[in-house]
């Protein structure tokens, strides 16, 4: 079955860097977009970036354009999410989501925590 293993996650100091990993297995990988989310307690999962089948087009959203990179590669069924300059602002659980059509399906999540 389709299974989505994020890692990566810690305590970083404000300005600081983390790159997230998500294994995936189960499905054809190349034939998905791939997306990251996260979520807070008490807050809806909010999109943070996806990426398309081929990697060629990645969107992001407003709150971490420039900071975040999103990458995917095919070979290893994995995508990625490069965060720099983080802030306490950027302190969520984060999910990797792969999606096709009315098809989506979740992570676990990883917890990244921006603090001093």
């Amino acid at each position: 079955q389709v299974q989505l293993v994020e890692s990566g996650g810690g305590l970083v100091q404000p300005g600081g860097s983390l790159r997230l990993s998500c294994a995936a297995s189960g499905f054809t990988f190349s034939n998905y977009a791939m997306a990251w989310f996260r979520q807070t307690p008490g807050s809806e999962r909010e999109f943070v970036a996806s990426i398309s089948l081929s990697g060629s087009n990645t969107n992001y959203a407003d709150s971490v354009k420039g900071r975040f990179t999103i990458s995917r590669d095919n070979a290893k069924n994995t995508v990625y999410l490069q965060m720099n300059s983080l802030k306490p602002e950027d302190t969520a659980v984060y999910y990797c989501n792969c999606y096709r059509g009315t098809y989506r399906a979740w992570g676990q999540g990883t917890q990244v925590t921006v603090s001093s």
